[in-house]
């Protein structure tokens, strides 16, 4: 990610497909954990990478959300200011994306400059046509003298049928849906619940606020939906969550609140407030662009020759299906809408909800321990790794035995049976992983490639390569230079999955992973991959060979399910009584 940033500014290209990357904007107000990770960053991670790789021209944006009641509450927590805060824990995030090799083009912030101005351009634009003002009932603290923010406000959701006991002032969790009475009404409702700011009752008083009308925008919405679902392929779960929003019918949606810390309302009668986040955080995406590159109208305001893809967790659909897309179409300016959303599911971490991952369309994924083992031992260790491995070592022995690293010429390899084959195989899989990448089917794409490598060690057995080498030298040849034509073809199509094994393989096959890393159809790379024999020319002299993956053993596992048993907090208090037990011992 640093690394990235000292590159030139990236803008759209006229006549090359433009694809603008974003990753929903995790909130800075905690070290970021494994949920945010995978729900927020990797599954646009891979697919940025993926375009890269076909030769696009791609632009990927990130940053930490900043404003709002969790800033201001953390603040409180730890006895210093919201900016402060931000800056402490934006460090953070971002050490821990560049520790993960995230290939954002920018990772930046919403509490900038630029955040202020277009927030405040766009609700000028709002303010005639879409926006309404309403007095309400909120929670008030008396001795705080302060409005207490949903956060602040915790109970059963007043949903008939719902029942959920945790729900907060504005949203249930429960069906990922926002509590039926715009937000603060239905917070007087609730059992209240200050986060032991404060041991004061809290009382209810009126409070004027600024609403968008939904409703009045429901029709330009539904057609820009009906447009762009279809077409860009939108993940089952993001239309159903969307539709069912729009089958309940749409609110006025109250876009301020009574807080200090945010983009302020540039309005005399509510110039003491501020824009609620999620009227804020989206517009994020933007501002952070512009962060990047004083030109960001390029990609914001260029729907015809920009495609913008949105990557997210399955509670953050509708704020990115209806709100932000509704805010944007009334401002009626020529916005780049966002053509396709990728959505994850809940990670069940050892029957426990913890995070994201990219899951199916319709359920949660399962982790355990015991089938991350199976995966690693045998899709890695015994597939990938040790194909990859026999192709190269064999290469690397000495003249006699092997090859001296030197790939070795192979006339009419297209006229060797089980080469004909095999590149056929690879060339109709190659296809298919392309056309699940281009839909983001990133879990299917995964799939289809390391199919390739299943179909790589089914090559050498079936050819039994290391007899060929004294009976049919000429055909051995064809293997080898096939066989390791297949390996760089796997580093290519797995690079987005795994970006570090990738370089690990282009160097031990002596190649420079700028300049070799690519699948693109201009440079006819997607042509060669049915003939593998082909992708690496005779006389190139390999690196060394070495094992690409470790085995992990069953106590290596049980070790690792005690380790991260529980919740974050009592695994912190493990580690502080297992220091000072060592520091007894000494």
């Amino acid at each position: 990610m640093a690394a990235t940033e000292q590159l030139p500014v990236v803008l759209p290209v006229t006549g090359r497909r433009n694809v603008l990357v974003t990753s929903a904007l995790p909130y800075v107000n905690n070290v970021p954990h494994l949920g945010n990770l995978v729900g927020c960053v990797l599954s646009a991670d891979a697919y940025a990478r993926y375009c890269r790789l076909r030769g696009h021209n791609v632009l990927f944006i990130c940053g930490t959300d900043e404003y709002g009641t969790t800033t201001e509450t953390k603040a409180m927590e730890e006895g210093c200011s919201p900016r402060e805060i931000c800056d402490k824990y934006h460090a953070i995030h971002r050490q821990v994306y560049e520790w993960f090799d995230i290939s954002f083009d920018h990772f930046g912030r919403t509490s900038s400059p630029q955040q202020t101005e277009i927030c405040q351009d766009i609700f000028r634009k709002l303010l005639d046509n879409w926006l309404s003002e309403n007095t309400i009932q909120q929670l008030y603290c008396n001795s705080c003298q302060k409005f207490l923010a949903d956060r602040l406000v915790e109970g059963s959701c007043p949903k008939e049928g719902c029942g959920y006991d945790s729900a907060c002032g504005d949203q249930c969790d429960k069906f990922l849906r926002l509590v039926p009475t715009l937000g603060f009404p239905s917070s007087t409702e609730r059992r209240p619940l200050f986060l032991q700011v404060c041991s004061c009752t809290p009382c209810v008083r009126d409070t004027n606020h600024l609403f968008l009308e939904l409703p009045l925008l429901k029709e330009k919405l539904e057609k820009y939906i009906d447009e762009v679902s279809g077409t860009g392929s939108w993940s089952q779960n993001a239309v159903h969550t969307t539709n069912a929003w729009l089958q309940e019918g749409l609110k006025p949606r109250c876009i301020t609140r009574d807080l200090k810390w945010g983009v302020p309302v540039p309005h005399e009668k509510y110039k003491d407030k501020v824009f609620y986040v999620w009227f804020d955080a989206p517009i994020g995406y933007i501002s952070i662009t512009a962060c990047y590159t004083p030109e960001w109208e390029k990609w914001w305001k260029n729907p015809d020759n920009v495609e913008l893809y949105q990557f997210m967790g399955k509670d953050s659909v509708p704020f990115h299906t209806v709100m932000f897309p509704s805010t944007l179409l009334g401002t009626g300016e020529n916005w780049t809408l966002m053509k396709t959303i990728s959505v994850t599911e809940y990670l069940n971490y050892e029957s426990g909800i913890t995070s994201f991952f990219p899951a199916s369309p319709a359920s949660d994924t399962q982790f355990n321990w015991t089938d991350l083992q199976a995966k690693l031992n045998n899709e890695l260790l015994n597939n990938l790794g040790n194909f990859i491995n026999r192709v190269l070592s064999f290469i690397a022995k000495p003249e006699g035995t092997g090859y001296g690293s030197i790939i070795p010429d192979a006339p009419n390899a297209e006229s060797h049976t089980l080469t004909q084959q095999l590149a056929k195989d690879i060339g109709d899989t190659v296809e298919k992983y392309i056309e699940a990448m281009d839909k983001v089917k990133l879990k299917q794409g995964l799939k289809y490639a390391m199919a390739i490598s299943k179909d790589g060690n089914h090559y050498l057995q079936n050819t039994k390569f290391w007899k060929l080498y004294k009976q049919d030298p000429a055909s051995c040849a064809i293997v080898m230079k096939t066989s390791v034509g297949v390996v760089h073809l796997l580093a290519c199509l797995l690079e987005p999955f795994m970006p570090s094994f990738s370089k690990e393989v282009l160097q031990e096959l002596n190649f420079c992973p700028v300049e070799h890393l690519s699948f693109s159809d201009e440079k006819g790379d997607r042509d060669k991959a049915g003939r593998p024999w082909d992708l690496i020319p005779s006389g190139h002299k390999i690196g060394r060979p070495a094992p690409l993956f470790k085995g992990l053993a069953n106590d290596a596992v049980q070790s690792f399910r005690e380790k991260f048993a529980g919740k974050q907090d009592e695994r912190r208090a493990r580690a502080v009584v297992a220091a000072q037990l060592e520091a007894i011992k000494l």
